[in-house]
């Protein structure tokens, strides 16, 4: 089947088969950001956004995003990595294996809620998976960006 999506802004036209995870055909473009985990849409690893919503690409067909707008990692580089390192920052980000989809959730969060609370960051980004560290760096960085993007302090009043 012939397909044809927006992939960080360029017209990708290409064969795929009708089984074919959206995973594999964005790996398959050379965005290699998108890694494979746990294959069970349980690890956040492979976080991309399609119409603008995060969305694990182990479990959406590539046919499904035919006609469709999919970012990744490497599309949205400059926003990425002024994030990424605050979290560098914070030495959260130890392997690295799993900052990618962290990062990728991170920003959908922010653009839906620029000023979230600690308990709705944990609660949006609890299905990234970590194995390196506690996630306590991760929210250090976090909060340290906000603080920084947004010019105030988070969750300050929270117990």
């Amino acid at each position: 089947m012939l397909i044809n999506i927006n992939l960080n802004g360029k017209n990708v036209r290409s064969e795929a088969d009708p089984d074919l995870l959206l995973i594999d055909w964005v790996r398959a473009q050379g965005c290699y950001s998108v890694k494979r985990g746990c294959e069970t849409s349980n690890c956040g690893l492979c976080t991309v956004f399609l119409e603008d919503k995060p969305v694990l690409s182990c479990s959406v067909l590539a046919v499904r995003a035919d006609g469709k707008r999919v970012v990744t990692l490497e599309g949205i580089q400059e926003e990425g990595a002024e994030f990424g390192a605050f979290i560098a920052d914070q030495g959260a980000e130890q392997c690295g294996f799993c900052n990618p989809g962290l990062v990728m959730n991170a920003l959908a969060l922010f653009r839906e809620n620029p000023n979230p609370s600690e308990e709705e960051i944990r609660e949006y980004l609890a299905g990234n998976l970590c194995r390196c560290s506690g996630y306590e760096g991760q929210m250090r960085g976090i909060r340290a960006y906000l603080e920084w993007k947004y010019g105030k302090s988070h969750m300050e009043n929270e117990g």
